[in-house]
């Protein structure tokens, strides 16, 4: 009868179903910026609503002042779509909020503050704990930037991780430690950074030893 189909698909169409793909605009720090492939830069970020996120930016081919390319430790506001339920996403827009290039200028700096952000990429962070960890990155970002101490912004920044992470560092890690390194500890982590004056060596040896206790304590993986 006119006006009725036939219940078969058009030729040529039959299993075409196009699937909207999944969107979200969302502010987020470069945590990892990997080598790229001819067609996509990939990098990883952590958004306070989202986490960790996956996404890759098409690479321009031609020089374009409309091209964005992020750097690692960017603050960025970007506009992300997936097509596989959020395993991985593609970059339509974004944003440079805030750059930190200064980082880059001390080995030291970009050092520490690369093991920091290699933390926060390994480790899936719960969501109530994602807005203190946002902070966390912001304050430890500017500060490795612009102090003469970063490895001692990264020891404080690993110890406050750990417990906003809910593990007892106080606790259990610091009385663990000889008396010596307990007194040392305490002014690393009670000190203003514009006041700290401890040992390059008391920090690198704290450093290790709270490595090795959330190492084998604890379920945070130290890259």
């Amino acid at each position: 009868m006119a006006g009725y189909g036939s219940g078969k698909a058009p030729r040529g169409r039959i299993g075409r179903i196009l699937v909207p793909g999944q969107t979200l605009t969302t502010e987020a720090f470069v945590i990892e910026k990997r080598p790229p492939t001819d067609a996509f830069q990939a990098f990883g970020l952590f958004s306070a609503e989202h986490g960790n996120l996956l996404a890759l930016q098409r690479v321009s081919r031609k020089p374009s002042p409309t091209h964005v390319a992020p750097d690692l430790f960017d603050t960025v506001s970007a506009m992300l779509e997936s097509s596989n339920q959020g395993r991985t996403w593609f970059v339509r827009e974004i944003r440079i909020l805030a750059r930190r290039a200064s980082i880059g200028k001390s080995y030291d700096a970009l050092r520490f503050a690369s093991a920091l952000a290699a933390v926060i990429g390994r480790n899936p962070v719960h969501e109530e704990s994602r807005p203190n960890v946002e902070q966390l990155l912001r304050t430890a970002f500017d500060a490795f930037g612009a102090v003469e101490r970063p490895d001692i912004v990264h020891l404080k920044s690993l110890f406050v991780f750990a417990r906003d992470e809910g593990y007892p560092v106080k606790q259990d890690w610091l009385p663990s430690l000889p008396a010596a390194d307990r007194a040392a500890a305490a002014a690393v982590l009670n000190r203003r950074l514009s006041e700290q004056n401890s040992e390059p060596a008391d920090v690198a040896r704290l450093r290790r030893s709270l490595e090795g206790y959330l190492g084998s304590r604890t379920e945070i993986v130290i890259p």
